[in-house]
This record gives C-alpha cells, structure tokens and sequence, in this order.
C-alpha cells in the first residue's frame, strides 16, 4: 500500500471515529441488562388497522417515566425504566398522523425485532414490549425497518432539548410552566406546537408536533390542559448509584 492511499485510509478512519465520538457524546447513558429477550409480535386489534390513511404531520410523544412508573402503566418496564435507571422524559413514540381523526395503524405484519436493536434502543425507550408495540402499530406504517424507524425517532429526539421538569414544594406545576420549561431550550418551538397530556390532574406525557418535514408545527390535535391548570408532576426519583453504562 502506498503511503499515498494509507493517509487516505487513516484520515477516513479517524473522521469515522470523531464521528462516533460525537454521536455518543449527544446520547444519555443508561444502565441495560447485558441480553434481553424481544418482546413477542402484538396481535393488532381488528378496529385499529388503518392501513389506507395517508400521513400529514408526525409528533413525537414523550412518556413522563416517573409517572408511568408511580402508575404502573403497562407499558413501563418496573426493573430498566423504574427500578435500575432514574429517568425523566422517554420516548413513547414517533407517530405519523393523518389528516384527521384516524391515523396510519398496524400497516403491516411484524415479525419480532432482534435483540441486537431493542438493546440499541433501551436507554431511548426502556420498554422491549413497547419498543416492539411502537414499531408495529406506527413505524410499520412509514418505514421499511424498525431500525430504521428507531433511527429516525433518535435523531428527532436529540434534535430537541427536553427539559428535567423540577416541580415545586407542593410537587405541582402549571401547564404553562410544563411548556415554557420546553420552549426556553428549543429554537423555533411555540406553545401551539405542545400538548401536555394530564390524566386525573398528573402529568403524562407532552407530545411535540412536527410538520411532513420533522420541522417544529402547531399541534392539529389541540393543546391538551390551558396555561394556567394545575398539574401534579410525580418527581424524579434519586440518581441511582453508579453503574455500567451503555449509551443508547
């Protein structure tokens, strides 16, 4: 090999590792479990297939985990999300929306993923039964793989800072507070482009609107609870003591 084509190589390879450098420098760590079984192929519900709706915006809806894991929702998993990792946002999904009231559902039969990619993907939603139900039920619908799908949630996720909301005293906080806390790091995002979801006075989730081009849109649904409602936000528990990490 000439010296020539080995500069060539060597340069290459180390732009591929600044490159990597810097991806996983955006990545929160968390703590996995070395292996995990994937979760089984969901038996999509004959009413909800909506196969035929074309899409017209996306929103990218974030789960408020201590919430989830105060209410032990189904859809948290009690030992990665609630027990070894202290989490705040987390993604539930990344959604295609259709022009109206019903969206793109369960487009097509999906087999389980593997491994490899819902370990790839546990720090980003740290559910193997939800990553398998979000991919089924939404990605399915608009893309070929669910790593791809899972790509395409990532990077619209670490497009935005989301916020570690600190309620006050009292455990409570505005609607208003709840956006503005989103507002305040992310250019370009308005309040119409939020919907804070709040079930019997709690926060749930906050779900953030985008247009076909994954650009910052008003929401089409609607907003969810006013400015000025009050709403108990479950805090985040302690740091959890250090363990091995894997970024994700």
């Amino acid at each position: 090999m000439s010296s020539k084509a080995f500069q060539v190589i060597a340069t290459a390879l180390a732009s591929l590792a600044l490159a990597g450098a810097a991806h996983a420098s955006s990545l929160k760590a968390c703590t996995v479990p070395p292996s995990v079984i994937p979760a089984p192929a969901e038996k999509p519900p004959a009413g909800e297939i909506h196969t035929d709706v074309p899409t017209a915006a996306y929103l990218l809806a974030l789960f408020w985990s201590p919430e989830a894991c105060r209410a032990g929702i189904p859809e948290s998993n009690k030992i990665i999300q609630c027990q070894t990792n202290s989490f705040g946002f987390t993604v539930h999904g990344l959604w295609p929306n259709g022009p109206d009231k019903i969206h793109p559902r369960y487009c097509k039969p999906s087999p389980p993923m593997s491994a490899a990619t819902v370990l790839a993907n546990l720090c980003m939603t740290p559910s193997p039964w939800l990553l398998q139900h979000e991919w089924q039920a939404h990605g399915a619908c608009q893309w070929d793989t669910p790593e791809a799908y899972f790509k395409k949630a990532r990077e619209v996720r670490q497009g935005l800072k989301v916020p570690d909301l600190q309620p006050g005293p009292e455990g409570t906080m505005t609607a208003g507070e709840i956006r503005r806390a989103f507002l305040k790091g992310n250019r370009g995002m308005t309040a119409e482009g939020l919907n804070v979801r709040v079930k019997e006075g709690r926060l749930t989730e906050v779900w953030v609107c985008m247009d076909l081009d994954f650009k910052l849109a008003a929401c089409r649904g609607g907003n969810g609870a006013a400015d000025d409602a009050v709403v108990t936000v479950t805090p985040m528990a302690p740091a959890i003591a250090a363990k091995p990490k894997k970024k994700g």
